[in-house]
């Protein structure tokens, strides 16, 4: 590791274009293809400040301005015009501490009801929380250890740029005489301070107001220390001065195009791999593509709706030209937050306990802004997932092309090679999922299967508190999401029998852990169905339940698993396993089965000869890293056993889940993330899972088509009675009968065909009676009783 003077002079020294390689290497080994921006509102709170920076036109004198502080009414105005305008981020800029300046300054306080500026700029912040969506960032400029606390708890992030090191401009002649906040110490004490009190913080230099390049180093090595200390800093802006008339700089010269790349590639270099570092483009309005040439990775705040107050003569790019020229450079555009994703993804760290909710209900599993209305379960249009052109000659990022090629191969992936599937984005997510496409047309053909089934969900009283589940509850919360029932048996035979008559081959029997339950319990719930329809495929009871039916029973996992299959068990849905990863699993379902457990007891029913599904619950507190680690644990078990029938993923439905109404939790994957789920799913477990089921109830028959386009074959169950995602919030029905099933499989250019529940050809007098169905009959529930005993369950 080279010491720091080596470091500068490998900088000084070094030609530039070598620079810039080396920055633009380093940005994309840590950042890949994005580019980020916020798209931001402006909010000038006042102009008035305490400094007299020989460059700035922004402060003003008392007698200059109209409004010595924007009002309430008028913060808010400027907001909910940034919130119609698709705007997320409500950035405050104001002078520094005025009321220690000006005597008018105080009076306007005071008439507001505030003693200092930064107070008037916490209460205007909780105004813009509590009225619209956006999330404020503000720059206070220097603040107080107490100040910073205040403002984290109504702010996402806080600023204040360093500028420079160099103490000498603030000697008389030079652009920091008369202006106390711009002392390179003080500034320094703020940014460290925010460090000690776990704010996300912007901060940067300012280059071109009579500093020196080893000057800028300085500065740039100074923040790359504060935050090696505290890991805060989550972007450097590198912003070039710009002349203004009527100022005392108004004849100085611009840094050119090559000053400020050269600055931006050191900045690059000095900093971890992952740091954030940024140049405002509207600054070099003819040039700043170029500034990806030097190491950028984010474009700072853009506003569609409000100037830069700072330098109102450079207009903001609009957004879709600065999206097509980084497209140009090969990269893609993403918005995030006014606190970017690795701190977002952290929240309860860095962003006080209060806003945390609102973030995670803003971004998407990367920790970027979730660009659409979308959710799984809701009856809303599927989005048009932003890609390239199918006919692009850009070329995808090699690790994802190497990664395709060792699945096309049938090789296990790497973890890092799932995760780059995940990420993909733009043309390189076209490329993921035709290759997830043409993989599942060499193995699977064109034909799409599903079963005519029933599910029976015999109790929703259970005695775990799974974070994410609307549908289970306790049997004295007779109020909560309707009562608590337990079937009895003879309404189970009654619904066996029933969707016998309307063509099922399958009843799908699964419930809540009854405290009351006991191995018996189970075997009884089997004997039921047989009893009343012989032929019917009994695909029953989750890992969690084989496991309370076997501890109860006092028996081992492999001789119950054997039980129920002499009583007629055929397959088990490979439900409960949620992720499989025991970090998630602490949060989601921490009383559950934990994942050796789970895989325990799933590869002991395919040991006794019993198939299971597998599946994943996605779109939560989870991100592609966890999703890598569940794909890999079961297509290892998958080669070992060869037990699964199928994945089948399930996105989280977060209406109504606790977790959710907590503010803990995502508000379930994008669809961009859900469709690579099931593209990713059919690569990562080519070839030893050949069926990728996608879930209608949860994507909606328009999802589920698209879907097909993305490496699917398989359209699960028409199920006649859904209640587990219903209880959940989603939208999309309890039932699609075969006829809508055909349809929307045609109309994915497939071929339609009923399966049975292992994926065998159906007889033709079911297939028959499947179009004939009568309507269902009134389900009848039974009172749960009035006490129930405690189980232990492992």
């Amino acid at each position: 590791m080279p010491n720091d003077n080596d470091l500068r002079e490998y900088l000084l020294r070094t030609p530039a274009a070598e620079l810039l390689h080396e920055a633009k290497r380093k940005r994309d080994a840590a950042h890949g293809r994005v580019v980020s921006y916020s798209r931001k509102v402006f909010i000038p709170l006042t102009r008035l400040c305490r400094n007299i920076c020989h460059y700035c036109t922004f402060a003003a004198a008392p007698r200059d301005v109209a409004d010595l502080y924007l009002s309430p009414d008028q913060v808010l105005q400027i907001a909910r015009d940034g919130q119609r305008a698709g705007c997320r981020e409500a950035l405050f800029t104001l002078g520094d501490k005025p009321e220690l300046r000006y005597a008018a300054a105080r009076d306007a306080l005071k008439h507001l009801g505030h003693a200092s500026t930064i107070d008037y700029l916490a209460s205007m912040c909780e105004l813009v929380l509590r009225e619209t969506t956006l999330l404020p960032h503000t720059n206070p400029g220097v603040v107080t250890r107490a100040q910073i606390t205040r403002l984290r708890s109504v702010s996402v992030s806080q600023g204040t740029m360093l500028e420079t090191l160099a103490d000498r401009l603030c000697e008389r002649g030079q652009v920091h005489f008369g202006s106390p906040d711009k002392c390179p110490a003080v500034r320094l004490q703020t940014i460290r301070d925010a460090g000690e009190l776990r704010v996300a913080f912007t901060s940067g230099v300012l280059i071109g107001i009579g500093e020196t390049r080893e000057e800028r180093l300085d500065s740039l090595l100074a923040l790359r220390d504060l935050d090696a200390e505290y890991g805060h800093l989550q972007e450097i802006i590198v912003q070039n001065f710009r002349s203004k008339p009527r100022t005392k700089m108004a004849q100085a010269q611009e840094p050119d195009l090559e000053d400020l790349q050269w600055t931006i590639a050191a900045a690059r270099l000095l900093f971890k791999p992952e740091m954030n570092i940024q140049a405002p483009p509207n600054l070099m309005p003819c040039d700043y593509p170029l500034l990806l040439d030097a190491g950028i990775n984010d474009w700072g705040g853009i506003s569609p709706v409000t100037p830069d107050h700072v330098n109102p003569e450079a207009a903001w790019p609009k957004i879709g030209e600065l999206e097509r020229h980084t497209a140009a450079f090969g990269k893609v555009l993403l918005e995030r937050l006014a606190v970017y994703p690795r701190y977002a993804l952290d929240g309860p760290r860095w962003i006080d306990e209060k806003l945390v909710p609102r973030v995670l209900r803003a971004i998407d599993a990367s920790g970027h802004a979730r660009a659409e209305e979308w959710s799984p379960g809701l009856m809303l249009p599927c989005p048009a997932v932003k890609t390239g052109s199918r006919n692009s000659s850009e070329k995808p990022a090699k690790a994802l092309t190497d990664a395709i090629a060792r699945a096309r191969d049938g090789a296990e992936l790497g973890p890092t090679d799932i995760v780059t599937l995940f990420n993909a984005r733009g043309h390189d997510f076209d490329v993921v999922c035709e290759a997830a496409n043409e993989v599942r047309r060499e193995t699977a053909g064109d034909v799409v299967r599903y079963v005519v089934n029933r599910n029976i969900n015999y109790t929703n009283v259970c005695s775990y508190r799974c974070s994410f589940c609307a549908f289970s509850k306790a049997s004295k919360s007779s109020d909560l999401r309707g009562p608590a029932y337990d079937l009895a048996l003879d309404e189970v035979a009654r619904r066996a029998h029933e969707a016998w008559t309307r063509g099922a081959t399958e009843v799908c029997m699964q419930g809540g852990i009854h405290p009351d339950y006991t191995g018996e319990t189970y075997l009884n719930l089997v004997h039921a169905v047989k009893g009343a329809v012989p032929e019917m495929h009994v695909h029953a009871f989750s890992p969690l339940e084989i496991c309370q039916g076997a501890s109860t029973l006092g028996l081992s996992l492999e001789t119950y698993l054997s039980k129920l299959r002499d009583a007629g068990l055929g397959s088990l849905p490979g439900t409960a396993a949620e992720i499989l990863d025991d970090e998630v699993r602490k949060t989601l379902c921490p009383d559950k089965l934990k994942t050796a457990k789970w895989l325990e007891v799933v590869e002991s029913a395919h040991r006794v000869g019993l198939p299971t599904t597998s599946t994943i619950m996605f779109g939560h507190v989870d991100a592609p890293e966890h999703w890598a680690r569940h794909l890999l644990a079961i297509r290892r078990l998958q080669a070992r056993t060869k037990g699964f029938t199928e994945l089948v993923p399930l996105p989280f439905v977060a209406m109504e889940a606790p977790l959710y109404a907590k503010g803990r939790a995502r508000k379930g994957p994008t669809f961009r993330e859900a469709v690579l789920m099931h593209a990713v799913s059919r690569l990562a477990l080519h070839p030893l899972i050949s069926n990728i089921q996608v879930s209608w109830v949860k994507m909606g028959c328009e999802g589920a088509r698209l879907c097909l386009d993305a490496g699917c074959n398989d359209l699960g169950g028409t199920l006649m009675n859904e209640s587990i995602s219903r209880a959940a919030g989603t939208a999309h029905g309890q039932e699609l009968p075969p006829a809508q099933m055909d349809e929307l499989i045609r109309a994915a250019g497939r071929i339609p065909e009923q399966r049975t529940t292992l994926y065998r050809p159906v007889a033709e007098t079911r297939r028959s009676a499947s179009y004939r169905a009568p309507a269902l009959e009134p389900m009848v529930f039974t009172k749960v009783p009035a006490k129930a005993k405690a189980c232990a369950v492992p």
